[in-house]
Order: structure tokens, then C-alpha cells, then sequence
């Protein structure tokens, strides 16, 4: 089949994302000898031009469209980017009448409120490598999708989905296939993902509705080898999109070994846990060419960390900061205030703390996004903030009551102090 695929995203936020999710789908679709095109919004002036060229020009029988964000998770002033989407699916249908297909991180958190948004034929929930190419196959047969796993009808909710337990069975993307040569003065850093799933359970997150809680992962040499082709063909800056790179520690330090062994000239930033990290680890993430790294440690108070089942102490925090310090790798810390049992003295707590750590860069949130089936939602159900057939696909955020008002103001003023917190 003919299989348009598109990634509907247009937001920067914190960075110029690109579409390591659909380039995958795209090179599972054309292992599996489908005729694919993949089309990146984000570099695209005239959107609707854009659809209508590429859908005149390739004719496709299927489309898919991909769906990262559904809000900026911005509790003063939302911003809900799926109408952007919707607008997207309509324009497909307005130029063609080809099933088309969301599927993408933000769509599987919300599979069945999204699929009904955006009046789009089919959804897929979670990995798309194994069943995006069955669902191809099916459609180019006539035959029932009812028994995929992850597949969305607008009538039908799947029994089950599957998470692929052999992550080096799936092809990586080729460079050309889904990074565009950027445009001038923009600096792209390539997504570079070898880890899914996360056990940890923090309270609040949504990875278990997208990756599931197991623990899969490329091979270290698949990794290196994939990082070694896109070097060659020009690109040395990455960002591992891992939600937690240095877990378990042992992948970790095999996959730095294997870059410097390869002697890649690359540099690259990642998502660190703050705990099971030591000095010998460091120091290889640096050599391997770690030049920056993400700290989510999110409160500074014993109590906060608790309430959102966080698996560190303050002191783990601070004496992992100090080790990438003393590297001279930059370092990016995030607070998320609010929380349940949040008070005024937690807050103060966390404000002291985080200054405590001298970093480079601080990102301040306040309010924590509701997401389905998590221990905050549940909270929030409780105490009532939110009710049981609340449709959370429009943002929903928890905030400690106490705080509503004094919280907004505290942080804003702590922000204007320092120049390197925002």
C-alpha cells in the first residue's frame, strides 16, 4: 500500500522535536514492503499547502498522522494543541478519501477521547512497529482489525495491547528518511531513544499509559552502530529521550563504552534519575561526550518526594548534581511545586534547595497535569477537584488548594531574582 504518514506537530516548547516515533513506524511500514512518504509539519511555512501537494502528488491509500503533545502541561495559561490536529485530519479527508490513522505518544494516553476529537477512522495506542504493518495488511485486504492489540475504532475499545519485548528486532531510520537539513541557524538535536517503559511509578506521570512499566531495551551495539551511520552522514548532536538514562546503571556505562570505543565525535544530553549514579559513571557519560544533562528531581522537601514516589532523598539529589559539577557537564534542574501535601514550607523548602545546587538552568512548574489512571488522578478524584467522567484530554491540572493563590505569585518573584530560572 501507498502510506502517507505525517507528523502533525508544530510546537518547539523547549526544542525543535523530530519525529523519532513515526520515522520508526515509517521504516517498520517499509521493511514490511509498503510504499511510504513521511511528512514533518514542523518544517512546513503553508500547512494546508503542504497536505494538499503531498496528497495530489503521492496519492496515498492509507494516511496516518502522529499526535506528540496534546497540551503544554501550562497551568496560568493552557495552551490545547489538538485543534491544530483535527484541522489536520479534516484537510486529509477534505483532499482524499483514504482511512486515516492517529496514533503517536499524546494519542496513546488518551486513545479513546483523542480518536473521537480529532473524527479520525482508526487509532493506534502504544508501539506502532508491529502493529502499524498488520493494520496496513489488513486494510489492503478488507479483512477486521477487531483482534489487533492497541487498535482504536470509533466504536470499538481493543481488549488488550502489546509491547514489543525485542526492541533490536525493529529497524532503526536512516538519517534521510526523517532528518531534514535545518534551516539556517537552526542547530537540530537528533532523538536518540534505547530504553522503553519505566517501573518507577512516579505519581503523576503518563509513560506506563504510553511505554508500559517494563523495562525493554536496544542492545548497546545496535545503539552504537544506528549513532555511528547518522554521524556519518553529518549529524553530531543528540539528545537521548530515555526517560531515565543512567537506569539500570550497568546499560548505562556498556552504552557510554561502546560510543567511546567507537570514538564517535558526538555530543549529546540526556534525562538523568538522581540515584544509582556514581563518579565512574560520570566520568564515562562524559567521555562518551555528555555535555548536559536534565534533573528531575522536582521538590527538595522529604515529604513532596514521598507524595510523589520518588525513589531519592534531597541529599541523593544534591550529591549526584555535585558529581556532574565537578565534570563540567551543564545541568538542568526542574521543580514541579504543588503537589499533594504541598505547603508553604515545602515550597520554601524546595526554593532554598534548588538554590543550594548552583545550576545552570532551573525550570520552574507550578500545578501538576492530571493524567488518566494515575495516583494523582486518583487524589484528585478523592478530594473532589476533578469527577469520575471528567473527560481529561482537556487540561486538568492539581494544585494544593492552600496554595492557589500564594503560589503563583512566590514563584514568579523567585524567578525574577535569578536570571537562570524560568
Amino acid at each position: 500500500m501507498k502510506v502517507l504518514l505525517i507528523s502533525a506537530n508544530t510546537e518547539t516548547i523547549n526544542l525543535r522535536p523530530l519525529p523519532l516515533g513515526l520515522a520508526r513506524v515509517a521504516a517498520a511500514a517499509a521493511q514490511a514492503a509498503h510504499e511510504v512518504v513521511l511528512v514533518n509539519l514542523m518544517f512546513e511555512g503553508d500547512v494546508r499547502a503542504a497536505l494538499q501537494d503531498r496528497i495530489d502528488e503521492f496519492r496515498p491509500d492509507v494516511i496516518g498522522v502522529s499526535v506528540r503533545n496534546i497540551d503544554d502541561q501550562n497551568m496560568a495559561d493552557p495552551r490545547f494543541f489538538l485543534p491544530a490536529v483535527r484541522e489536520v485530519v479534516a484537510e486529509c479527508r477534505r483532499a482524499l478519501p483514504a482511512p486515516v490513522i492517529v496514533g503517536g505518544a499524546g494519542y496513546s494516553i488518551f486513545p479513546e477521547g483523542a480518536l473521537r476529537y480529532l473524527v479520525a477512522d482508526i487509532g493506534v495506542q502504544g508501539e506502532g512497529e508491529s502493529v502499524f504493518p498488520a493494520l496496513l495488511e489488513r486494510l489492503a485486504h478488507g479483512s477486521s482489525v477487531d483482534d489487533l492489540p492497541g487498535v482504536y475504532l470509533p466504536e470499538r475499545v481493543p481488549a488488550r495491547r502489546s509491547f514489543l519485548r525485542n526492541l533490536d528486532g525493529l529497524p532503526l531510520p536512516e538519517a534521510a528518511q526523517w532528518i531534514p537539513l535545518p534551516p539556517a541557524g537552526c542547530d537540530l538535536w537528533v532523538p536518540v531513544q534505547t530504553r522503553r517503559g519505566c517501573p518507577l511509578d512516579c505519581s503523576y506521570c503518563s509513560t506506563p499509559a504510553i511505554e508500559g512499566r517494563s523495562l525493554r531495551r536496544h542492545s548497546p551495539e545496535v545503539i552504537v552502530a544506528w549513532l555511528a551511520r547518522l554521524a556519518r552522514a553529518g549529524y553530531r548532536h543528540f539528545n537521548f529521550v530515555d526517560n531515565t538514562f543512567n537506569l539500570p546503571p550497568y546499560y548505562a556505562e556498556a552504552l557510554c563504552r561502546g560510543i567511546i570505543d567507537a570514538a564517535l565525535d558526538i555530543e549529546w544530553w540526556c534525562i538523568i534519575y538522581p540515584k544509582w549514579v556514581d563518579r565512574a559513571l560520570v566520568g564515562r557519560m562524559a567521555r562518551a561526550g555528555c555535555r548536559q544533562i536534565s534533573l528531575g528531581f522536582e521538590s527538595g522537601a522529604g515529604s513532596i518526594l514521598r507524595s510523589l514516589n520518588k525513589r531519592f532523598s534531597p541529599a541523593e539529589v544534591k550529591a549526584v548534581s555535585e558529581m556532574f559539577r565537578e565534570a563540567g557537564i551543564e545541568r538542568r534542574g526542574f521543580l514541579l511545586l504543588g503537589a499533594p501535601g504541598e505547603t508553604r514550607e515545602t515550597v520554601e523548602e524546595s526554593l532554598a534547595f534548588a538554590d543550594s545546587l548552583q545550576l545552570d538552568y532551573l525550570k520552574v512548574t507550578v500545578g501538576l497535569r492530571i493524567y488518566p489512571h494515575t495516583a494523582l488522578a486518583e487524589t484528585a478524584l478523592a478530594e473532589g477537584l476533578i469527577q469520575a467522567e471528567d473527560d481529561l484530554l482537556f487540561p486538568r491540572f492539581y494544585l494544593a488548594p492552600a496554595l492557589r493563590e500564594w503560589l503563583p505569585e512566590r514563584v514568579a518573584a523567585y524567578q525574577a531574582a535569578r536570571p537562570w530560572a524560568v
